[in-house]
């Protein structure tokens, strides 16, 4: 390969590589055609992208505060799926196709900049939408509020249904 297409590929893989990026690194070994194409369909669906990569090219382009852990994940045969969009959402589709295909082996990756070892992947995929986290931090919050107004009200409430028994006990005059 000349040394202008690789210095492409690595402008192209730093990218991809961005800091505050998601990507998720895996063995696709034993992948044929057909699957790694249903692979890049399911993934291009979802808003992500499926890139075969050179390991020396992915390293050159890698951020230098990376750590040593990820960096020795490109050894043997790499993938990388990379996301700007919902990064649990790709987390899904890649293993939904690992359990139904049995082909992806997780190497690890990265996550809106954090890294993650290979270990923690379903722990990825558990995690909620973004907009479904959003929602509970936002119903946390207002929780306090709702509970301080329901305790201000009371008092009043309170005063209300006593005014209304005192009224029915006492005698009406005609």
């Amino acid at each position: 390969m000349k040394h202008e297409r690789k210095s492409a590929l690595v402008k192209e893989l730093a990218d991809v590589f961005t800091p505050a990026g998601t990507y998720y690194l895996f063995n696709y070994n034993k992948m044929s055609v057909a699957q790694a194409t249903a692979l890049r369909r399911s993934l291009r669906k979802g808003g992500a992208a499926l890139k075969v990569v050179k390991n020396r090219l992915a390293l050159r382009a890698l951020p230098a505060d990376l750590p040593d852990d990820l960096k020795a994940a490109f050894r043997k045969p790499t993938a990388v799926a990379y996301t700007g969009a919902d990064p649990i959402q790709t987390a899904r589709i890649l293993k939904d196709f690992a359990a139904q295909n049995k082909v992806l082996v997780m190497k690890g990756g990265v996550v809106q900049g954090r890294p993650f070892a290979p270990e923690r992947f379903d722990e990825i995929t558990k995690l909620g939408s973004r907009e479904a986290l959003l929602g509970k931090i936002g119903a946390l919050m207002a929780s306090p509020l709702t509970t301080l107004l329901r305790t201000m009200q009371a008092p009043l409430s309170s005063w209300g249904g006593l005014m209304r028994q005192l009224k029915d006990q006492k005698p009406q005059s005609e």
